[in-house]
């Protein structure tokens, strides 16, 4: 199906949460927080987004980036229903559009660091845009503890920026999934840090902050555990300023 675009309006879906951009994965040795936060939209039910999940697995290698996963559930009328998509995917795809004003959405769509779109397999588009990734202004440390996950942000807001939303995502390292039906039937696509749930658990207004989490009910929904700071209105989520992340088997 090339990269479709379907004008928000004749998409069936609410609008719902919104999140933005995580920084990158940091790697459990170094503890340091990446400065670029890619989400993928893709679909199980898209011919053309097998290549960008593929890229989405290159760019998840590289520990300046956390490449996110996030399946979108609009395109199961086509024959297949993806078995890892969620509304709530579907809803933070259509809000990131509302807020830049182009009013589409398709897949496979990357945006970057809760800002720039570009289309998912386009390899030379996805690096030039994420060497035109906006900073991050926040800093932010997890530190993992027998019951609970302890975070801290510091830093300052972006000039004219009052508040940001602390979100934590629940995410699935990997998972192997086998099409048998649709566009893509028969074919095994291998999907990587997929988001299953975003929660707001703060808001943050500059300089320190520290939170606690339990950590069993996040655990119980994905195998790494992801916080990112991010800017939003009531337009939707924008741009993203601060993350980091963790795998549970490992600690940080």
């Amino acid at each position: 199906m090339g990269p479709v675009r379907i004008l928000i309006s004749r998409l069936a879906v609410a609008v719902g949460l919104a999140v933005t951009a995580l920084p990158a994965a940091a790697s459990a040795a170094d503890g340091k927080a990446p400065p670029v936060v890619v989400e993928l939209f893709t679909s199980q039910g898209c011919s053309s987004c097998p290549p960008a999940d593929k890229l989405l697995q290159d760019l998840a290698k590289d520990t300046k980036i956390l490449a996110l996963s996030l399946p979108v559930d609009y395109w199961d009328y086509l024959g297949w229903k993806d078995t890892l998509a969620s509304p709530e995917n579907s809803e933070r795809q259509r809000l990131y559009s509302a807020r830049r004003g182009d009013r589409s959405v398709y897949t496979p769509q990357i945006v970057i660091n809760g800002g720039e779109h570009v289309v998912g397999g386009d390899e030379r588009a996805v690096k030039a845009a994420l060497g035109r990734a906006t900073k991050m202004t926040a800093s932010v440390t997890l530190q993992s503890m027998s019951d609970m996950l302890e975070v801290t942000i510091d830093g300052a807001l972006p000039e004219g920026a009052k508040m940001a939303t602390v979100y934590m995502l629940h995410v699935m390292p990997s998972k192997t999934v086998d099409v048998g039906r649709g566009e893509n039937e028969g074919r095994q696509v291998t999907y990587v840090n997929v988001v299953k749930r975003l929660e707001a658990v703060g808001m943050w207004s500059g300089g320190p902050m520290e939170l606690k989490l339990p950590k069993l009910p996040m655990k119980k929904n994905g195998k790494r555990c992801a916080i990112i700071v991010q800017l939003e209105d009531e337009s939707g989520p924008g741009r993203i300023i601060g993350a980091a992340s963790t795998l549970w088997d490992t600690g940080i």
